[in-house]
């Protein structure tokens, strides 16, 4: 006890950072997976494949590789040195967005067809349909699959401490090589799942809350 009380402010530290990195990727990765999806179903070709072809690269390679792509691409090819959690921060947020963005045409392709043809009857443009009729029920459809790319990004973010981000994992590799131990490692477990116990209640709340509409 008394050394998990020395390594714990250590190991919070590591975890506030970890919170910010989630935080920061899910505010831009959900608005920015939208526009994506549109793209996607867009009537105008280059735009449909240049959204598909984002999709396909981000969805198909592994997300420690883009990390890298992006840490070590900047400051080589175009001489721009990008810290560590910058880079963390604009590599899972364009790598959730293509995932975000197939949940949110799995939800779109889920509305009926119907909905679309009574809205153009009414009078409705294609743009105020989507806003006013088809995202409010994609998004219901959506939280469920949501729901799992967020605990699924809880873990992910330790990937980060593969270019030395002082996340809580790096912090918890660093204790485990100084002091021969493995309780770092216990406790960023525990820590890990404390994040993912309080995910799972708040989303599902919203999952509960959404489903009346």
């Amino acid at each position: 006890m008394a050394y998990i009380g020395e390594i714990l402010p250590l190991m919070l530290q590591g975890a506030i950072i970890s919170l910010k990195l989630f935080v920061l990727t899910l505010v831009l990765s959900l608005p920015l997976g939208l526009p994506i999806c549109l793209g996607e179903q867009s009537r105008i070709a280059p735009i449909r494949w240049l959204c598909k072809t984002y999709v396909f690269i981000f969805r198909g390679t592994p997300l420690m590789l883009q990390l890298f792509f992006f840490y070590f691409f900047f400051p080589i090819q175009l001489g721009i040195r990008m810290a560590a959690f910058p880079t963390a921060i604009l590599t899972f947020s364009v790598n959730y967005a293509a995932y975000f963005a197939e949940i949110y045409r799995g939800g779109f392709n889920s509305i009926d067809k119907g909905q679309y043809e009574a809205a153009y009857s009414l009078g409705f443009t294609h743009s105020r349909t989507l806003s006013k009729i088809v995202i409010p029920q994609m998004f219901r459809i959506v939280i469920p699959p949501i729901s799992n790319e967020v605990i699924t990004l809880i873990k992910d973010t330790a990937l980060a401490s593969t270019i030395a981000l002082a996340e809580m994992m790096r912090v918890a590799q660093g204790m485990v090589n100084r002091d021969g131990t493995l309780v770092p490692y216990v406790l960023a477990a525990g820590i890990y799942l404390v994040f993912t116990f309080v995910m799972t209640i708040a989303l599902g709340r919203a999952e509960v809350k959404y489903s009346q509409y």
